[in-house]
């Protein structure tokens, strides 16, 4: 289970992720939203997008599976981090964004959707939701976590039915030191609201 693994490597995961230059992706990201807005860093790991995302001037809530990730990111943030699932959280107030940064890719293919669905019910309408998977094809596992693998097909099959729109999607390298040959898919949607 990947919640195990990154509660027995958290420091390792946090080392290897805390310094990565993830700019390219804020500023395809936050030129939707007006300062002040609310933005949901949904699996969180170390806290690094929800401490920009606060030093920019936005409200952050944050959420982890993983207690030691929890924990470190709420001393680098001094946000109060929630300890749950995707599909535990519920938001007080109708979220302006989620940014959910290489984390959904650990939900299985088969509950992806559901998950999805209940996370775009946090939103507002027309409420902004990044996400981003290993570029591929079906399932996998990977030293001890798993992984879902989503392409453009995959992807738009995976939207067909829940209430999100896409906006833009776009394929990166890694931007990890020495992982440029692996590929990801980056998806930015707007949440449709229902008539």
């Amino acid at each position: 289970m990947s919640i195990r693994y990154y509660d027995q490597h958290a420091e390792a995961f946090i080392a290897g992720t805390l310094a990565v230059q993830m700019q390219s992706l804020y500023d395809k990201f936050l030129p939707h939203l007006v300062v002040g807005s609310h933005i949901l860093d949904a699996g969180c790991g170390s806290g690094r997008d929800s401490r920009y995302f606060l030093q920019q001037g936005f409200v952050v809530s944050a959420l982890d599976a993983s207690w030691p990730l929890v924990r470190h990111a709420r001393r680098l943030t001094g946000l109060p981090v929630l300890h749950c699932r995707f599909d535990e959280f519920v938001a007080e107030q109708p979220l302006d964004a989620i940014w959910a940064c290489a984390s959904l890719l650990h939900v299985p293919q088969s509950q992806l959707p559901s998950v999805m669905a209940h996370l775009a019910r946090q939103l507002r309408a027309g409420g902004l939701f990044y996400c981003s998977f290993k570029y591929g094809v079906g399932e996998v596992r990977r030293d001890g976590r798993h992984f879902t693998q989503l392409d453009e097909a995959g992807l738009t099959s995976l939207l067909a039915g829940l209430p999100l729109q896409l906006i833009e999607r776009w394929q990166t390298a890694d931007l990890r030191p020495g992982r440029q040959d692996e590929r990801w898919l980056n998806v930015l949607l707007r949440h449709e609201s229902v008539a």
